[in-house]
């Protein structure tokens, strides 16, 4: 002879699952507050949706130097813009977030000394114009020899700013790549004397 036994759970077991799950800013609900220790420095990725922050204390033209082969840049002191004229680029720096509340520095060429610019950098510079104003994604178009912008039609609320002012986003984006003396070990490998 086989008994079967069905349990039920009493209705008042004290569990409420909607007063359990955590909510999509649990940070916030647990007392937690996102620290940037890194800023990274780059064109925005091909998949990412971004936005410029539009208040120009948000950006800088400065000089660059570009390490190609190992994917570096460094910021370079005004003193030493001269010594090192063959190796830095003019390049304005725009502070973006993407939606992953990501917040980096994108370094775009300025034109040169002829008010040149070239089609890469000419579009990049206007695509970062209009994601001032909305969520826009860049992609090279190997054809067209310059950046597709394509703009969200989509309903997408407003980028969340670090609290951070530009100089110390700056700091954490550079700390360990700012070029102040000739005796820097990229200055040195650079002249060829290390």
């Amino acid at each position: 002879m086989v008994t079967t036994v069905t349990v039920v759970a009493p209705a008042s077991a004290g569990f409420d699952l909607a007063g359990l799950r955590l909510s999509q800013n649990f940070h916030e609900t647990l007392g937690v507050k996102k620290a940037i220790v890194t800023v990274p420095v780059r064109k925005p990725g091909r998949q990412d949706f971004i936005r410029v922050q539009s208040d120009p204390a948000f950006r800088l033209e400065t000089s660059l130097l570009n390490l190609k082969e190992e994917r570096d840049v460094y910021l370079v002191s005004r003193e030493l813009w001269s010594p090192l004229a063959g190796e830095i680029t003019p390049m304005v720096l725009v502070t973006v977030a993407n939606r992953q509340k990501v917040v980096s520095l994108w370094p775009i060429r300025l034109p040169g000394a002829d008010g040149r610019l070239d089609d890469w950098n000419a579009s990049a510079l206007e695509a970062a114009h209009r994601a001032q104003g909305k969520w826009v994604r860049v992609m090279a178009n190997m054809s067209l020899v310059a950046y597709d912008v394509f703009e969200a039609t989509g309903d997408i609320p407003e980028p969340e700013w670090p609290e951070l002012n530009f100089e110390e986003l700056l700091r954490i984006a550079f700390k360990g790549r700012f070029i102040d003396t000739l005796d820097h070990p990229v200055v040195q490998r650079l002249g060829g004397q290390a």
